[in-house]
């Protein structure tokens, strides 16, 4: 049964609630697991873990940043003064102070007998990029600090209580920002025909089958040989990095700050597809999935070979078909999922920059989030009705 518009408001002000507690408690876990280190004396530990965190941090805090600053002026949303904003970014609470302003916003629409179209437009504008930037900080900070973890017990050998906590976090965490992002870009494109809860459970499982193998093979190359790891990841980050600059994105308000999400990207392709171009995407996502695929049998072959330097040998000897038998389910969900589950009825070249058609000049007044709607763009073919992108000349999507 329909859920009412009142009661999907209420479900998202929830979802919104979650969220934000998901990533406190991921946070929580993560200085735990550091302070942890160097109680028991393990300082590189600590460090790599405390560097992690607040390199993501920082990134999140310049993409929050820079489009606070690129955005044109909504006519009557609130803001706080700049010089405010900015020393909230520099202090690193710039995307948790998006998540309250999210989550107020929310809770006045909530209250509305009959929101207004301003509220729930601008209510959708801030949602989209909190699910981005939390996406951003999945990629950046959990799945990598899930990755040295892993490694850290490959090489130990045991796993600490606090260790296992903080597993556990990173896999909320992964699985709360996929299905946020999938949910973000679907509200983009209400032109789409609706995805039922069976899709979107395909849809988070596959991406995170296999993103599990790929976790597994890098930590196992960490633990292994953890003087090339940095080498690995840069070789392939620079060749993703030159990837998706040969394939032109347009994200950033700026040349400068392209840069910085392109950087991001690669480090996201890393571990897992993301597309950023339009076009055909079945060819480019074939390509990925099948370099990352050699690039991790490589690396099994390195701990093939290498395997007597770990002491937990004979728990990998159970993890590596595990990690293979993940791998070729969720390649098996991803194929299903794109025949009969993807909301197309027909395979078109998707398309970055859409024209949004005739709307009225109330529609055109409302903020429209630019940004989130080129990637759904990307990731949803082209529909027979293009009125779903802000018009050309807009600055991300606001008047």
């Amino acid at each position: 049964m329909p859920w009412s518009p009142r009661a999907v408001l209420l479900r998202d002000l929830v979802l919104g609630i979650l969220g934000t507690l998901a990533f406190l408690i991921d946070l929580g876990a993560d200085v735990w697991a550091a302070s942890q280190y160097v109680l028991s004396g393990r300082y590189l530990w600590a460090a790599l873990v405390l560097a992690l965190l607040g390199l993501a941090s920082v990134a999140l805090q310049l993409f929050s940043w820079v489009w606070l600053r690129s955005d044109v002026s909504i006519p009557l949303a609130p803001k706080p003064p700049g010089r405010y904003l900015a020393l909230l970014h520099l202090l690193q609470l710039g995307y948790l102070y998006r998540c309250v302003q999210g989550l107020h916003q929310g809770l006045l629409v909530w209250r509305q007998e009959v929101p207004s179209e301003f509220d729930l437009a601008y209510a959708d504008f801030l949602s989209l990029d909190i699910s981005m930037l939390r996406l951003f900080e999945t990629f950046l900070e959990t799945t990598p600090q899930l990755t040295l973890v892993l490694a850290i017990i490959l090489q130990s050998g045991s796993a600490e209580y606090y260790q296992w906590v903080s597993i556990c976090t990173s896999f909320v965490g992964i699985s709360w920002a996929l299905l946020d992002y999938h949910r973000a870009l679907r509200t983009c494109l209400p032109s789409k025909p609706l995805l039922g809860l069976g899709a979107s459970v395909i849809y988070f499982l596959w991406n995170l089958l296999l993103l599990w193998p790929r976790v597994l093979v890098v930590a196992l190359f960490s633990a292994l040989f953890p003087r090339y790891v940095a080498l690995h990841f840069l070789g392939l980050w620079l060749v993703f990095l030159f990837w998706v600059w040969l394939q032109g994105t347009d994200f950033m308000p700026g040349p400068h700050s392209e840069w910085l999400y392109r950087a991001t990207v690669a480090t996201i392709l890393y571990f897992s597809w993301f597309n950023v171009a339009e076009g055909h995407t079945r060819g480019r996502a074939t390509i990925h999935l099948v370099f990352l695929l050699h690039d991790s049998l490589l690396l099994v072959v390195a701990w093939a070979t290498q395997s007597a330097w770990l002491p937990s040998g004979h728990l990998l000897q159970s993890l590596l078909p595990a990690a293979g038998v993940c791998f070729l389910l969720g390649l098996a969900l991803r194929l299903a999922y794109y025949c009969w589950l993807h909301p197309s009825r027909r395979w078109e070249p998707d398309q970055v920059d859409g024209t949004r058609g005739l709307r009225s000049l109330e529609e055109r007044q409302l903020p429209q989030n630019r940004r989130m709607a080129q990637l759904a763009k990307n990731f949803f073919p082209k529909a027979r009705d293009e009125a779903v992108l802000p018009w050309k000349g807009e600055v991300n999507g606001v008047l």
